[in-house]
């Protein structure tokens, strides 16, 4: 991350579910344009979008291509619910692209692939590993208004299924929408959803089956 820029608020507290992510940048690789530039959470808050963060540890490693291949059959499905997706390692931007050019399961990428050589926001979203200097492979979902309404962390040897990544985008961006409604388990969009009442209490079954 760019030294330019003030990270106290990164650096004195951790990422919470429900609470505002700061605003902070990282410098990336962006296979699309085919260069360097620079990710600002706060751009992207303004221009109204939501961010995933894909963390994962290492580039030129073994699960971590198999997943940023399945998270790029999803792009264009992210990028139509209004998300930037923005992959995020320890490495630095000219070893994503060297990547990139190499491994022949990136060939589809092009979503930015940000650097976070010094851990410090792989610190805030506590998935840094002291033992390794590695990202664990998290993901999180902040909406809009810089809220995080996701999180999930796995450890280095179980891959992520983008499928449900897109679902839980999905379900957030109709709940920031019907803020008085909850979606139940595996609940996509045109199913029914919940609304929580001292009427539903006891009678889930009913409400979901009527």
């Amino acid at each position: 991350m760019s030294n330019e820029y003030d990270n106290t608020e990164l650096l004195t507290s951790f990422a919470k579910v429900g609470q505002v992510v700061p605003e902070f940048t990282m410098e990336s690789f962006d296979p699309t344009e085919g260069g360097f530039c620079e990710v600002d959470l706060g751009e992207l808050r303004k221009q109204g979008k939501s961010v995933i963060l894909f963390f994962y540890p290492a580039d030129f490693t073994f699960v971590c291509p198999t997943e940023l291949a399945d998270l790029a059959t999803k792009h264009a499905e992210l990028i139509e619910l209004g998300a930037e997706v923005i992959s995020v390692s320890t490495d630095t931007k000219f070893t994503h692209l060297a990547w990139k050019n190499d491994e022949r399961l990136l060939a589809d990428v092009k979503f930015k692939m940000a650097s976070d050589s010094t851990g410090e926001v792989s610190r805030y979203f506590d998935v840094w590993d002291d033992a390794t200097g590695l990202a664990l492979r998290g993901t999180f979902v902040i909406n809009p208004d810089g809220l995080l309404v996701s999180s999930e962390v796995n450890f280095y040897n179980v891959g992520r299924n983008a499928d449900e990544l897109v679902r839980k985008v999905e379900a957030n961006s109709y709940l920031k929408d019907h803020p008085e409604e909850a979606c139940p388990a595996k609940w996509t969009p045109g199913e029914k959803t919940l609304t929580p009442s001292e009427k539903l209490v006891g009678n889930v079954y009913e409400a979901l089956n009527d």
